[in-house]
């Protein structure tokens, strides 16, 4: 049994590697990309992938930092032999790992941004990875990024309330991807704040129940 993490066996064994050294490019999201698995195909393949910045074997130092205070369109990179890993600041922190891409071109992209009087929308820069990325995986993971903004669940709970929130979550989350391909007129926080509901007190009117007078006849 090797020690390479479970995405880099599950990558490697279902490729056809036919393709390899033909000029392919592979895209995956952040449970199979690993710096080992993109080395392995930096000779053969270009690859590209999300990934999560507490996993093992990436590089975490003052160069790639970004913060809470990080403005929307901060890009950060750092290079490691063939492999660039970026982090680029949206609503939340993407980080993207490449073998095929520069960290950034001067590509932009477009969001919706509430200023005094209106929503407009403003350009930002993005990182040429994270374009590349969007434009191939389109929303192959988009519900999955999206899980992580506005999630009703915190560390504090029981197993059973992470389950039935994380089907909650699951299920606005969706509802705005097909919301946003049909209107596209609302942003993923203003729809979340739509789904709000106003709490509202029941009528303290008691309704008679005949089978319960039935049983308190009978009783009597």
């Amino acid at each position: 049994k090797n020690n390479f993490p479970r995405g880099h066996d599950a990558v490697t064994s279902l490729l056809d590697h036919m393709v390899l050294g033909s000029g392919y490019h592979v895209y995956m999201d952040h449970f199979y990309t690993s710096p080992k698995l993109l080395t392995d195909f930096a000779l053969k393949f270009g690859a590209c992938g999300t990934y999560r910045d507490n996993r093992k074997d990436y590089p975490r130092n003052a160069a790639n930092l970004l913060n809470k205070k990080s403005v929307r369109g901060s890009i950060r990179w750092i290079w490691d032999g063939h492999l660039v890993f970026v982090k680029w600041m949206d609503t939340q922190e993407v980080s993207v790992c490449s073998t095929i891409h520069a960290a950034y071109t001067g590509d932009t992209v477009q969001r919706r941004v509430k200023t005094q009087d209106a929503w407009r929308t403003k350009s930002f820069p993005c990182s040429a990875p994270v374009t590349a990325y969007n434009q191939h995986m389109g929303g192959v993971d988009l519900s999955d990024q999206l899980l992580q903004y506005y999630s009703t669940q915190h560390k504090a709970m029981k197993w059973y309330r992470k389950i039935f929130l994380h089907f909650l979550d699951i299920a606005a989350t969706n509802s705005f991807i097909i919301h946003k391909q049909l209107y596209g007129t609302m942003t993923h926080k203003e729809f979340m704040e739509e789904q709000k509901i106003t709490p509202k007190r029941t009528s303290a009117d008691h309704v008679p129940v005949p089978g319960a007078e039935q049983a308190s006849d009978a009783t009597a």
